[in-house]
């Protein structure tokens, strides 16, 4: 009796493992104002070598979307919830805000580590500090090194916002110095530090959102010299920028290699939102950028590579968002979305991977922001209010209310001559805009005003989304946040 007892306790040891082992890694690489116009294989000057080679083995998602701005596409990559539902519909978060991805669903990590993954995250969060309960190693990361807002010095590690001055740089909830080191290069060598040190008994979940190439523009002048044909500095100085950070990936995947887990990682790379125009990114030939409703906004870099990929070498135009992320991942490794809030995200697993089944996603809300200044005047028999800026995507057709952002085409600075900037010449008092989005990818052509039955249609549904909606949370900045109270670092103050 003793005997079974032990083989059946052995059994039921190997098999947890073997599931475990079985499982694969998890690479999920997020660059920061990643510009549709700023990867090698979009035909950008900027040469990725790197994340070509990947993306040409993998799949390109060419139907990608995500936000306009930094926290609400963090935030839906972690829940798989729109920002509608988290109460981020409006701007990012502040440093000395308190606000946060509210704690009351479980995120990304925490739903890996029911599984057996081991879970780490290096580079940026942006989805709130305030209280310790937000902070990474809190949420599911067994690990973070990393920065908590925004933006900061590349070197320094340093952030002011207004007169709020201090060094944003953590190594799990310590302050961290590391002064004089590059971030594209600091980040790179702890998630290397991470592939290293993994036991590779358990499956791993490495989580990586680079600080490149998010304003300031800064990067040793070494990754610059081969682009001083750049006339534009901004430009000139982004292109090293990028580089940088695509080697610094080329070298993490050869750190997986050295440790035999390549062959069994699943790597994912996606930007936050579109190119940031006025610090050297681009997003030609799409319309607008960063920070807009545009397609230059919202229409993303993003592809996937792996071995356990069914197909390989091929473009994905199946409609694809980053809140489709957090299911995906779950269904693939076998978990469960037990403790979850209802998702907006759905399982594109099957979509991605094999590509015999049409994308189960028909529609994308963009956004609803009830705090930004409305625009023009309501339509009167509207069912929903188009001076508020809104945007949504169903099927074909992607409409467009209140103020979407600066809608102009803006190639980069070596085609200026032979694609010059053509700005949008809205009138101040126009709310509603609708494209064929597949038919128009570049939104040329406004059809808001022969398609109005289209229009309501996508009112209506705007309206329905916005029914679902949790009040706003944007509250005012703390000045208990000042560094200057918790040794000359930004970090938690309540």
């Amino acid at each position: 009796m003793k005997a079974s007892i032990l083989i059946v306790a052995f059994l039921s040891a190997f098999s947890f493992t073997y599931c475990q082992t079985n499982k694969p890694h998890i690479l999920l690489v997020i660059a920061d104002d990643f510009g549709f116009n700023d990867i090698g294989y979009h035909g950008s000057e900027i040469k990725t070598p790197n994340l070509d080679k990947l993306a040409g083995e993998g799949i390109k998602l060419e139907n990608y979307y995500v936000q306009p701005i930094c926290t609400p596409t963090r935030s839906q990559l972690m829940s798989g919830r729109y920002q509608i539902h988290t109460g981020l519909q409006h701007g990012v978060i502040r440093p000395p805000q308190p606000n946060g991805l509210p704690l009351d669903s479980a995120i990304l990590p925490e739903k890996l580590k029911e599984v057996g993954y081991s879970t780490h995250a290096v580079g940026k969060w942006h989805l709130g500090f305030y209280k310790k309960e937000y902070l990474p190693t809190n949420r599911g990361f067994d690990s973070h090194f990393g920065y908590l807002t925004g933006a900061e010095d590349y070197f320094t590690h340093a952030r002011c916002f207004g007169k709020l001055c201090g060094t944003d740089l953590r190594d799990n909830m310590d302050p961290a110095n590391y002064t004089g080191v590059y971030s594209a290069h600091l980040f790179a060598q702890k998630a290397s530090e991470v592939v290293k040190n993994h036991n590779t008994d358990k499956p791993l979940f490495l989580y990586l959102p680079f600080q490149s190439v998010h304003a300031p523009l800064q990067v040793p002048d070494k990754y610059i010299q081969p682009y001083m044909h750049i006339q534009d500095q901004k430009r000139r100085t982004y292109a090293g920028m990028v580089s940088a950070m695509d080697e610094a990936i080329g070298n993490l995947t050869d750190v997986l290699k050295e440790k035999g887990m390549w062959n069994n990682t699943l790597m994912i790379f996606s930007t936050d939102n579109g190119g940031q125009i006025h610090a050297g990114g681009n997003n030609f030939p799409l319309r607008g950028w960063k920070d807009s409703l545009w397609e230059g906004g919202v229409h993303g870099v993003g592809f996937v590579h792996g071995q356990m990929l069914k197909r390989k070498g091929v473009v994905s135009r199946d409609l694809i968002h980053v809140s489709d992320w957090f299911p995906t991942l779950i269904s693939m490794v076998g978990g469960n979305l037990n403790g979850t809030k209802p998702l907006d995200g759905m399982d594109q697993w099957k979509t991605i991977s094999e590509g015999t089944s049409l994308s189960p996603r028909k529609s994308i809300l963009h956004n609803i922001d009830p705090m930004y200044p409305p625009v023009g005047k309501r339509v009167p028999s509207s069912p929903f209010d188009n001076r508020i800026r809104a945007a949504v995507r169903m099927g074909d057709w992607k409409l467009i209310t209140g103020n979407p952002g600066n809608g102009s085409w803006v190639p980069p600075p070596h085609m200026m001559k032979s694609a010059s900037l053509s700005k949008d010449g809205n009138s101040a008092e126009k709310n509603i805009w609708l494209f064929n989005i597949t038919a128009d990818p570049n939104e040329h052509n406004d059809v808001s005003g022969t398609m109005q039955h289209v229009v309501m249609n996508m009112l209506a549904l705007l309206a329905q989304y916005n029914q679902t909606a949790v009040p706003c949370r944007y509250p005012a900045m703390d000045p208990k946040a000042d560094p200057k109270y918790h040794g000359g670092y930004w970090g938690p103050w309540e």
